[in-house]
């Protein structure tokens, strides 16, 4: 290891606050004693204020107010930083590998306390993603390398539904993280308009050397919004969906990623919302159904009749 490091590591052990033995140091960083004697002197000459207790209970610790440098963290970032790599890992980011090796950094300058707390905290978390996203960590590598250069890709893209895949070129603007789903946001050459790719269905990408100039001010999140949940524009092709239930249920439906954009009012057993006509009756039977006789809908009839047609072409499908 550099000397450089070496001394860093030294230092990282005594920000502890807890006394720190020559001979502690000299096991934890696998170097002769004496080097350690010479990194500290090192250090201490540099104006690192070290104090050096002697006797049995003596060691290194360092001054009180010692300025902080960005390096040190507390156990509380330190904990995040392991959480934050705990999610990573499962969301398919892939930067999975150079985060490992900041923790493993982490872990091999802590000292046995601050191990012990760490781990506790880390035991204490475990996130379970529904799909692996392994497949996807070369191409969001290469999506995010392009995006900070500001390089155009071309990408062989399956849309579903469609038997052939085609290629796009792309001036890809951010990737986004979206209800277990990795997307990047950019403008397509193709229909010349800015579109959504989700990167699931990247069957094939290549950077070029085509360079391009992101819009000022676009925001990425609010256009994927936009177009996840289009804003009522037609005030008066809306009606009114009212559900009644219990207040745990309906508070599940008002924090629904669709439903919840809508909603207007919300009682502690009744909540409102606004929708148009065609989009109620298209995807709101299908996502109420799984709520059973926890609500029920009061209005529009419209609605109640489209679930009852829902439900008995789901009845007559299984009865053949």
């Amino acid at each position: 290891m550099p000397k450089i490091d070496n001394m860093l590591a030294i230092l990282w052990m005594l920000h502890s606050g807890e006394k720190v033995t020559a001979k502690q140091i000299s096991e934890k960083l696998e170097m002769n004693i004496r080097t350690v004697y010479r990194y500290i002197d090192t250090l201490s000459t540099s104006g690192v204020p070290i104090i050096s207790d002697s006797g049995h209970y003596g060691g290194y610790t360092l001054l009180n107010n010692f300025i902080e440098a960005p390096l040190f963290f507390d156990i509380e970032e330190q904990t995040s930083l392991f959480h934050a790599a705990v999610f990573a890992e499962e969301a398919g980011y892939y930067g999975g590998e150079a985060l490992n090796s900041a923790i493993s950094k982490l872990r091999k300058y802590s000292n046995q306390e601050q191990e012990t707390k760490i781990n506790q905290h880390l035991s204490s978390l475990e996130v379970i993603s529904r799909l692996s996203s392994l497949s996807m960590k070369p191409f969001l590598k290469e999506l995010e390398l392009a995006i900070a250069d500001g390089y155009s890709v071309k990408i062989l893209y399956h849309i579903n539904g469609e038997e052939q895949s085609n290629y796009r070129l792309v001036d890809p603007y951010r990737i986004i993280y979206w209800n277990n789903k990795w997307y990047v946001i950019g403008f397509c050459h193709l229909r010349n308009v800015i579109r959504s790719f989700r990167v699931d269905r990247i069957e094939n990408l290549m950077l070029t050397e085509n360079k391009f100039n992101r819009p000022e001010n676009f925001s990425a999140r609010d256009y994927f919004m936009k177009n996840l949940l289009p804003t009522i524009e037609d005030k008066e092709g809306i009606i009114s969906l009212v559900i009644n239930g219990n207040t745990r249920t309906l508070g599940d439906i008002c924090q629904h990623w669709f439903l919840g954009h809508y909603l207007q009012e919300r009682t502690s057993n009744q909540a409102i919302f606004l929708l148009e006509k065609d989009t109620m009756h298209t995807y709101v039977p299908y996502l109420l159904l799984p709520y059973g006789k926890s609500i029920q809908v009061i209005r529009p009839i419209s609605l109640k009749k489209r679930i009852i047609e829902v439900l008995s072409d789901l009845i007559g499908f299984h009865q053949i």
